[in-house]
């Protein structure tokens, strides 16, 4: 009898299925991510099968190439319509190819070429043991100050696995703001952070302190992702997809047609709204707003400077992005009820960015406050719920992105026998020692600040009066008052470095190879460029700014 039943069973699972249909992907459309991507795994391979002393260059050399190929592809794309009339949902609904995703792919790969250069730099250290060294460990599997670490310094190690885990972060960044569904959101934002994590923890002096700011970084980013991943599976039970447009069309009320296993929860508004407010806390964790912002300050500190300065780029642009779309695409028939909270975010983060700033002894930690303090002016034009306000939000972080990593190159010139001199009592009397330098930090204040002619003021220019026009103008009273509390600690760092005595034993600054040079000449050229004559790359901005529903 038992064999009879599973015979039955047998023939019935042997019956021909109708085949599984094959996705359908569009390759050209997506080319700017598989292009990193690819290289990333090529890097692999590299570290994998070139000899040690050929990687460096090999490694180099194949991601400067990668990021100016995805750039090429991003603009190839936007010239071929894919940013206005031919935008479309790639991928099978997974990944939106439009204005801003275009947009915001050509910020990341260019803002991430001018930092990679910066991880490239190996003439500020002095040479050890007749080999020339990087911002990062030797080994950095080694027990800091064992054995191994001072074998490996010895041996003239240098860990180029970090242009491999740059480009997979890359990755996760260009996919993160085009993402079409909650899904490829998170995975994009794994696929981003875990690079991170990682870089974070490999500085080659402080190395605990490096380590430190990494175990932060992991568990609080692990705990942000635990409430993208419940609010994502909240609504989904309350759409029945995870779809941004499906979503949207459940929350507008235009589906009638209920998905029977999930007629008790479909509709639901209460889990709408929690489900909302938690992917929300996902994001607004990975821009630095306030009150999830307790990581900015001691992971920027802690991490390798030049992963400081394009961790503080890159991550703000992708995250914003795929802020924009989450709230103009899929939730914007709740503004009434995400629009206050907003309001809430946006004002204590633009004062308490801009206050705690002012206490701060650490140029680092000081940099930090003020990308919260800029978070919180973005946010001001995420709320206008216009157009212009997309494009206003969108120039605002391609003009900051290259002020920060200019800000942070600048970092890892000032040095000491220690290492990078970071606490501001040792930046005092710069501008007598190495004027170039301190004049070209102060111009990056001053952007920071918005002072006008810089490309910092042009951003939040552009950003307030799209707040003011959406009904925000309580907003832009606090963001003004917020900015003139922020210019006092950025005039107050231009004082200490051309006002105040330089200390004996003071210290140096190195002479970068023109790696370094050519990422600081790039922040200014922006900076000054986007301060006098922003009107293109505005009007290019309010071109790419609607999003493909």
């Amino acid at each position: 009898m038992s064999a009879m039943i599973v015979h039955s069973l047998w023939t019935t699972a042997a019956e021909p299925i109708d085949k599984i249909p094959a996705p359908t992907i569009e390759y050209a459309q997506l080319a700017p991510a598989l292009i990193v991507v690819g290289a990333a795994v090529v890097g692999v391979l590299v570290e994998a099968f070139v000899p040690r002393r050929a990687r460096y260059y090999a490694q180099v050399f194949l991601t400067v190439v990668a990021l100016t190929a995805a750039f090429a592809a991003v603009v190839a794309l936007a010239a071929g319509g894919y940013g206005s009339t031919k935008a479309r949902i790639a991928a099978m609904g997974a990944i939106a190819v439009d204005g801003p995703a275009l947009f915001l792919q050509g910020t990341i790969l260019l803002a991430s070429l001018v930092a990679v250069f910066t991880f490239a730099e190996r003439r500020l250290d002095p040479a050890a043991h007749g080999n020339r060294i990087d911002s990062f460990a030797a080994q950095a599997a080694s027990v800091p100050g064992g054995d191994s670490e001072k074998a490996a310094v010895k041996a003239g190690f240098t860990t180029t696995e970090v242009f491999p885990l740059v480009l997979f972060a890359i990755t996760g960044m260009l996919v993160f703001p085009a993402a079409n569904d909650l899904l490829t959101l998170f995975i994009a934002l794994e696929v981003f952070s875990l690079p991170l994590y990682l870089l974070c923890a490999v500085a080659r002096r402080k190395r605990l302190m490096s380590q430190e700011a990494a175990v932060k970084y992991f568990l609080l980013g692990a705990f942000s992702s635990a409430f993208l991943l419940f609010g994502i599976a909240l609504l989904y039970g309350y759409a029945g997809s995870v779809s941004y447009a499906r979503i949207a069309d459940v929350v507008d009320g235009s589906v009638r047609t209920i998905d029977p296993a999930l007629a008790d929860t479909m509709g639901n508004d209460a889990l709408l709204l929690i489900g909302g407010a938690m992917i929300l806390v996902g994001l607004l964790f990975k821009v630095g707003a306030v009150p999830f912002h307790m990581w900015t300050p001691d992971v920027y500190q802690g991490a390798p400077t030049p992963v400081t300065g394009f961790m503080a780029a890159a991550t703000k642009v992708a995250a914003f992005g795929a802020l924009l779309r989450l709230l103009y695409v899929v939730l914007p028939g709740l503004r009434w009820d995400w629009r206050p909270v907003m309001w809430a975010v946006a004002i204590v983060t633009m004062l308490g960015g801009a206050i705690v700033a002012i206490t701060q002894t650490d140029i680092k930690r000081l940099l930090a406050y003020s990308s919260i303090a800029h978070a919180g002016f973005i946010l001001a034009g995420v709320i206008a719920t216009t157009p212009d306000g997309v494009s206003s939000v969108l120039f605002y972080l391609a003009a900051y992105s290259f002020v920060t990593i200019g800000a942070f190159a600048v970092v890892t010139l000032v040095r000491d026998a220690g290492g990078e001199a970071t606490h501001l009592s040792k930046w005092a009397g710069l501008g007598r020692r190495s004027p170039l330098v301190a004049a070209v930090f102060a111009v990056f204040l001053l952007a920071f600040a918005g002072i006008p002619l810089t490309s910092g003021f042009a951003g939040k220019f552009a950003v307030f009066k799209a707040a003011a026009e959406g009904g925000a103008g309580a907003l832009v009273v606090v963001g003004v008052i917020s900015s003139a509390i922020a210019a006092f600690f950025y005039i107050r760092v231009i004082v200490l470095m051309f006002f105040s005595e330089p200390k004996e034993g003071g210290p140096t600054v190195a002479v970068p190879s023109p790696l370094t040079m050519t990422t600081i000449g790039v922040g200014v050229a922006v900076t000054l460029v986007l301060g006098v004559a922003p009107q293109y790359f505005l009007d290019l901005a309010s071109q790419a700014s609607v999003f493909v529903r």
